[in-house]
């Protein structure tokens, strides 16, 4: 398999998580340089926080279930031309998107 072609897609999610960033850090900056309310700040803060948390359980539920998949795929045998295989991995993203917001959800 040809690695090299990962190495655009590598630069171009770098590009877009430092653009994000750098957008968020401005956004911040402006915030407290125009005297913004003392709630107002502690509440987006907050709201950071919190999106952080989930966005971990998030990633980890999905991750998982991936995981799990690819196990699931070898236990089967598989292989990469099985179109079962692409939809095995296809219902575990899902499951655990969905598996999130309902455990999201409950938490809010």
């Amino acid at each position: 398999m040809d690695f090299a072609i990962f190495i655009p897609i590598t630069l171009f999610i770098c590009i877009v998580a430092a653009i994000k960033v750098i957008v968020d850090g401005r956004m911040r900056r402006r915030l407290v340089e125009t005297n913004g309310s003392e709630d107002l700040v502690k509440a987006m803060l907050l709201a950071d926080e919190q999106n952080r948390r989930f966005g971990a359980l998030k990633w980890g539920m999905v991750l998982t279930l991936v995981g799990g998949a690819f196990f699931a795929q070898q236990l089967l045998n598989l292989g990469p031309q099985d179109p079962a295989t692409y939809g095995l991995l296809f219902v575990a993203s899902g499951l655990g998107m969905l598996g999130y917001h309902f455990m999201a959800g409950k938490s809010h």
